[in-house]
């Protein structure tokens, strides 16, 4: 008696549960993406800067960083005074030198514009090579010419705020804000 009862019931839930599965008004409605409506409240709540962005590979993939528009100029800046972009990546293409650069660990020499960083160079070649900040602000991307001398030689660093002098003399650079101004050979993933 009891096991007749039990399949009773259970079968009864069961064929409930089902009806109510399939009864209209009861199926799941698929939110709407508000990925988008995210984002630009998101831009709204943030304040503008006059300075560039950092990048990190694991939030986005990495890529140039680009400025986004702040207020207006001050101080020397508002009397009318232009400041001066001594970035070598604002060199145009056709007036930009060219340097041989031997990238030893990937076996390769490639031709490298003086207004392209190592970095970049390595990327376009679909080289897996290390970065987070591309600043110069931490040393993921670090390199060791191994020519002999101080790196500066080689290299042209825009902005550098992790390698001291002893680092730079020793042969290091950060490849991701590194410009060539000669004819060198590179060891890619090397820290100081």
């Amino acid at each position: 008696m009891v096991t007749t009862l039990g399949i009773v019931l259970g079968a009864s839930l069961t064929l409930t549960m089902v009806a109510l599965h399939f009864a209209r008004g009861t199926e799941h409605a698929t939110p709407d993406d508000i990925s988008q409506k995210v984002l630009e409240r998101r831009a709204e709540s943030v304040h503008e800067t006059d300075f560039p962005e950092p990048m990190n590979r694991s939030i986005g993939g990495g890529g140039a960083a680009a400025a986004v528009g702040g207020g207006g100029a001050e101080g020397e800046l508002a009397e009318g005074d232009a400041e001066v972009d001594d970035d070598p990546a604002a060199i145009p293409d056709d007036e930009a030198e060219v340097y041989e650069v031997e990238y030893v660990k990937e076996g390769t020499t490639i031709e490298v514009k003086e207004n392209t960083t190592l970095l970049e160079a390595g990327e376009e070649q679909d080289w897996d090579l290390p970065y987070a900040c591309r600043q110069g602000q931490c040393i993921s991307c670090a390199g060791h010419i191994t020519d002999g001398g101080n790196s500066e030689q080689y290299v042209e660093h825009y902005t550098n705020e992790m390698l001291g002098e002893p680092e730079l003399d020793d042969g290091y650079t950060l490849t991701c804000v590194a410009y060539p101004v000669s004819d060198f050979s590179i060891e890619m993933r090397e820290s100081p």
